[in-house]
């Protein structure tokens, strides 16, 4: 009875393909990694990535198979599938270079952190990732495992999703490529993320990847009977998950259209486009409040009662009675709107990258939203002492003065027009942030940022997807206003009503709905991706109780056989 005994026998085409050479099964698994990572970059060819993970699935799935790989090569065939999939993703970091609106960097120092964020992210991200291909393996060579064959591809589909989750802990948190962004501009495709959250979306892509695999597996190598089996099981658990996903995600879609709305408020997004070069330099002040006066008049003479500037629009500490906060007060009161304008404030504690909003009487709000999730090396240095005896230039990389404190809370803005939840920036690729404040009564998300780092690279449009993301996982409006581009205005399904391309001025007004009502996932979280960790602790601890120690032995190195 055990699982694909017979697969390196009965087919050779099928040996010949993916295990006969090694460089055959590395382009067999950079070719896949590549592929997925494109269709991240890429989501017009999102729909694409229901096939781009097959050859990853064969691969692991031949690998759970045959006796003859060992833990070690399984862990290095792992590391160069995620290292191609990282480096496609993170490829924009290149854009960055020369980082000159870094004062004082210096050419090669400007390449040691480009080559440092492109290369090191990858790393960090594959030396994790590549676990799941010796953790699977360990699973197949055991008794109960090998009659458990028909769930390896639900547990390829459950690692990847924890492995995702994963990546949201830590000083070094990075959680930018998930899968689900690939599918960013379908909107009924990912709407079932408000059910189970964006999870829930990366694990169906790879579950049907993985099916789809083990169907191929069992018709290349098994007799008649079987294959039909198989190829029924593959085929109806491929078919229910996308009816599910498209289905249930049609449905959410048509009703998300037809809620009313709490009320509707008409908000704007400024986007400045001030280089980040440009925006802590004293000598560009006045240009700075000429171009967001401009905007802010521009946008309250179509009927905007609330403007959103990007972060740190003003790039100061703010305090009663300065010229920054002189400014932003007559400007509110001036045009007669509420500014949600990104700023610097400081107590006691420190330094805050913060929203402060002033309301149409001039004064500010008494709850100002300081950022919760700061970016290494753009506003603190992890591990500093040891970055800064390594890797000096990544030590220089703050923007600001000095390293900023971070947030507490989700500090909801109580104004007439409803309850506004804010985040800034990285804030947005946490999802449980965006939870938090929809908790806690917001009633729309306003997302200042600051991506002038990035000037048109891939970075903008994947940050921009996230927010897609967030106003699906909470059925809320998404207002974004980004320093360079892309400003956006999101609706509650995912949809971009409205655009502000990159590297260009402008404002963008719209009439937006407030709303109350609230989706599953708001109240249950990652409840999802936590049944994945159990299903996966509880299969993995039932085969490791089961394992044969000759196959056991068969998948360590000899020297460890011998011992």
């Amino acid at each position: 009875h055990l699982v694909f005994e017979q697969i390196n026998e009965r087919r050779p085409s099928l040996r010949m393909i993916l295990t006969d050479r090694p460089y055959k099964r590395i382009l067999l698994l950079c070719a896949s990694g590549i592929l997925t990572g494109l269709t991240v970059i890429f989501p017009q060819i999102g729909i694409l990535g229901y096939l781009t993970l097959i050859p990853f699935s064969l691969f692991l799935l031949n690998a759970m198979s045959d006796d003859s790989y060992k833990l070690r090569s399984l862990y290095g065939y792992g590391f160069i599938f995620f290292m191609s999939f990282c480096l496609v993703n993170f490829h924009w970091f290149i854009n960055l270079y020369p980082l000159e609106f870094i004062n004082g960097m210096t050419q090669s120092g400007a390449l040691i952190v480009v080559l440092s964020g492109t290369v090191g992210m990858s790393l960090l991200h594959s030396i994790t990732g590549a676990l799941i291909f010796p953790l699977l393996a360990l699973t197949s060579r055991s008794r109960v495992g090998r009659r458990l064959h028909p769930l390896y591809p639900l547990m390829i589909a459950a690692a990847w999703t924890i492995l995702e989750w994963s990546y949201t802990f830590g000083e070094l948190a990075f959680p930018w490529s998930r899968l689900a962004i690939s599918l960013s501009l379908t909107p009924v495709a990912i709407q079932t993320a408000s059910l189970f959250g964006s999870y829930f979306i990366s694990f169906i892509i790879v579950l049907i990847n993985a099916y789809i695999a083990y169907g191929i597996i069992w018709a290349l190598t098994q007799k008649q009977r079987a294959k039909k089996l198989v190829i029924a099981l593959s085929v109806t658990v491929c078919l229910s998950a996308l009816l599910f996903q498209y289905g249930a995600g049609l449905c959410i879609y048509l009703l998300g259209g037809a809620k009313e709305a709490n009320r509707t408020v008409r908000v704007a997004a400024i986007q400045g486009n001030i280089p980040s070069g440009e925006k802590w330099d004293t000598e560009t002040t006045s240009k700075t409040f000429r171009i967001y006066e401009e905007y802010t008049a521009k946008a309250a003479s179509e009927g905007a009662e609330i403007v959103v500037f990007p972060e740190t629009a003003l790039p100061w500490v703010i305090t009663k009675g300065n010229k920054p906060y002189a400014y932003l007060s007559r400007l509110a009161k001036t045009y007669g709107v509420t500014i949600l304008a990104g700023v610097l404030t400081s107590d006691s504690q420190g330094e805050y990258n913060s929203i402060v909003c002033f309301t149409p009487d001039g004064e500010a709000h008494d709850t100002v939203y300081n950022k919760r999730h700061l970016v290494p090396f753009g506003e603190y240095v992890p591990m500093s002492e040891l970055i800064s005896l390594l890797l000096p230039p990544l030590a220089e990389l703050i923007l600001s003065s000095g390293e900023v404190s971070e947030g507490v809370g989700a500090n909801i803005l109580e104004l007439p027009q409803g309850n506004i939840g804010s985040i800034i920036c990285f804030d947005s690729i946490f999802e449980m942030l965006t939870v938090e404040s929809v908790r806690e009564g917001a009633e729309l998300i306003c997302l200042s940022t600051n991506d002038s780092w990035f000037t048109d690279s891939a970075a903008l449009y994947m940050h921009n997807a996230q927010a897609k993301l967030r106003a699906v996982e909470c059925d809320r409006y998404v207002v974004r206003a980004a320093n360079t581009g892309i400003s956006s205005i999101i609706t509650n399904r995912g949809e971009s009503v409205e655009e502000l391309p990159a590297l260009e001025g402008g404002y963008i007004v719209q009439n937006i709905e407030m709303r109350n009502s609230r989706t599953l996932y708001s109240y249950i979280g990652n409840l999802f991706v936590y049944v994945c960790i159990f299903f996966t602790v509880v299969f993995l601890a039932v085969c490791l109780l089961t394992i044969d120690k000759k196959a056991f032995k068969k998948l360590l190195p000899h020297r460890e056989q011998n011992t």
